[in-house]
């Protein structure tokens, strides 16, 4: 933490500029030695310097340093920004130069963790950051947002601070056991209640918040040849799967990505299921299966000119416990299905914009789109956040059990002090070095 770090920030390659960044408490005397310009140790917060770098007499790049002083910084230390040209040498010799003068290379989101380190963030809004880089979607970025202006934070906050009464008032019982025990125990008891309901309220918007952030495996299922991959084009708007008319041409996974109503699905063109001998094939088939243990969506395909096969009832059977949207594709040929083997089908041409929008509409419809557009701070992404969440849940519902078993109300405050550390936790107000680690070690470099 003494230390003075360095890391490009901008990505790494050709363009209009690139950053190098630079936190610690000789950031601003470093860059000083290797700017021509003004001194830029005599110079205003949050001022940007037009100058060149040099090395001895040699000129580097022309740049734009913009400096920053602590307090009033990210990291809540002297930050520096170099602007340069952004070539991969230009860049690379400018970080190199820093590094020979006293810096020390940055390791993965080593500025958020200082930031966090410094008091400046919180852990929630710390991977909010994060989220906010790798968002896909609108909604996504939206959620990330709420967790970084502090909308979690104060939801937690809220949370704690409500235990902390209780467990207030259970240390006045335990002292006072003959004024207090009898009218805490009742009014405790609805109270965690209470808690243990709101938390349901926030835990049961979760899978649709891993929609929001993770998008959805969508695959597309179906016999050979019936127009899978042609599906798959149309969806993507592009030839992105081959299409024949020989049946069996994709033999392997082929994925894409779409964007339905603020959301992303992740498209899985798989092998046709059918008997056959054909090694190759057979190894596709079984990869078919397995996706769709895996998938969270299957978009079920059946061709209109061919009549339902008995590897076809299999599929119907081994996807019906599944979220599934069943096509009949090639509504255009003459009609071979039996139509009444099937529920709530989707007659329709993957070569039709207008059938293939009707898909789109009917995918909204399964998943729910239209009820996720309203994001609001309830809406926890966060696998570890949502962990935390559980186990606190876990010790409120311990806490009522025992108060209604009549246990001694030290040992609801033991329960109830459990749940306040787990929130806590969520925070970043009681971890490990190791946790803090591997948090920040999923950052990319320069954040």
């Amino acid at each position: 933490m003494n230390d003075t770090i360095v890391a490009i920030s901008t990505a790494l390659g050709k363009s209009a500029i690139s950053i190098v960044r630079l936190s610690g408490d000789d950031a601003i005397k470093i860059v000083t030695k290797v700017f021509k310009g003004k001194d830029l140790t005599t110079v205003q917060s949050h001022t940007v310097h037009y100058g060149r770098i040099v090395n001895d007499k040699e000129i580097i790049d022309e740049v734009l340093v913009s400096v920053f002083k602590a307090p009033k910084t990210f990291t809540r230390e002297n930050i520096v920004e170099i602007g340069c040209h952004g070539g991969i040498y230009v860049t690379n010799r400018i970080l190199e130069l820093l590094l020979l003068k006293g810096c020390r290379l940055a390791e993965p989101g080593e500025f958020t963790k200082r930031a966090f380190l410094n008091g400046r963030i919180d852990l929630t809004q710390a991977e909010s950051i994060c989220d906010i880089i790798e968002a896909k979607t609108a909604s996504g970025l939206r959620m990330a947002n709420l967790g970084l202006r502090g909308d979690i934070r104060k939801m937690i906050e809220e949370f704690r601070q409500e235990l902390t009464g209780l467990i207030a008032r259970v240390e006045v019982s335990i002292d006072y056991p003959e004024y207090e025990e009898e009218t805490t125990v009742s009014v405790l008891a609805e109270q965690v209640h209470n808690l243990i309901m709101r938390l349901d309220d926030i835990l049961g918007k979760t899978q649709t918040s891993a929609i929001l952030k993770e998008g959805v495996m969508t695959a597309i299922i179906g016999p050979p040849n019936v127009g899978k991959s042609s599906l798959l084009n149309a969806l993507l708007r592009e030839d992105k799967a081959i299409v024949t008319d020989i049946a069996g041409t994709t033999r392997d996974v082929v994925e894409g990505e779409i964007n339905i109503g603020g959301v992303i699905l992740k498209l899985i063109d798989t092998a046709g299921i059918r008997y056959t001998e054909d090694i190759v094939e057979k190894i596709g088939v079984r990869k078919t299966k397995q996706i769709i243990e895996q998938a969270a969506l299957i978009i079920l395909v059946f061709d209109y000119n061919m009549p339902l096969t008995t590897a076809d009832l299999d599929i119907l059977r081994m996807t019906e416990q599944s979220a599934r949207i069943i096509v009949v594709n090639k509504n255009d040929l003459e009609p071979q299905i039996n139509l009444y083997q099937l529920e709530d089908y989707l007659l329709m041409s993957a070569f039709n914009p207008d059938d293939i929008e009707k898909l789109e509409m009917r995918i909204k419809e399964v998943l729910n789109i239209s009820d996720i557009t309203d994001i609001d701070y309830t809406y926890i992404g966060n696998t570890r956040q949502i962990a935390k969440l559980k186990q606190a849940k876990e010790d409120l519902i311990t806490a009522a059990k025992n108060m209604s078993i009549k246990q001694p109300i030290d040992i609801v405050s033991i329960d109830l002090m459990s749940a306040w550390r787990h929130l806590g936790e969520i925070l970043g107000y009681v971890s490990t070095d190791e946790i803090i680690d591997e948090l920040f070690s999923n950052f990319c470099l320069g954040k």
